[in-house]
């Protein structure tokens, strides 16, 4: 199964931690608080501390412009739940315009799922957010979610990051 290491720090030493290693698949992310290097593999990564994580689904490959992480905690009785709600979504984002990939991430040293989102432009995603198709999927998990729910998924809200990717 593949997986997906993260690391953060400066632009700068990302930046060279990534043209290091140029022969392995990674991502460069900056954003307001800083920036994130995701290293993707079959393997071990070159990182010293990661975060570690499982591609549990993934479409299209690392790139794009703009990257959008949905960070969502769920609790460990919540995740199969979780995991087989997300095995079963629609798809409709990979056949919207501008998207690049998808990557959901099944987190190995915390509780915070990531579903990570890259488009050709920031305008892109935000095309989506207005869509029909966008309302569809999150009208589903909510009424899903709202169907008496025995087991608690989330110990506290989810929240968004956005980054530019820099190649």
């Amino acid at each position: 199964m593949k997986k997906i290491y993260v690391t953060t720090g400066t632009r700068d030493y990302l930046q060279k931690l990534k043209d290091s290693y140029a022969h392995e698949t990674m991502l460069l992310l900056e954003g307001e608080d800083g920036a994130a290097l995701f290293h993707e593999t079959d393997g071990s990564t070159v990182f010293q501390e990661p975060r570690h994580y499982e591609v549990i689904d993934a479409v299209g490959n690392l790139g794009g412009s703009f990257a959008v992480l949905n960070h969502i905690p769920v609790t460990d009785e919540g995740r199969p739940l979780f995991e087989y709600r997300f095995s079963q979504r629609a798809r409709l984002i990979e056949k919207e315009p501008g998207f690049v990939a998808i990557r959901v991430l099944r987190p190995l040293s915390n509780d915070t799922y990531i579903i990570m989102t890259l488009w050709e432009g920031k305008e892109h995603f935000q095309n989506w957010q207005r869509s029909r198709a966008f309302e569809k999927a999150h009208h589903e998990r909510k009424a899903k979610e709202e169907k008496g729910q025995q087991v608690k998924l989330f110990p506290r809200p989810s929240y968004v990051t956005t980054y530019s990717i820099i190649e």
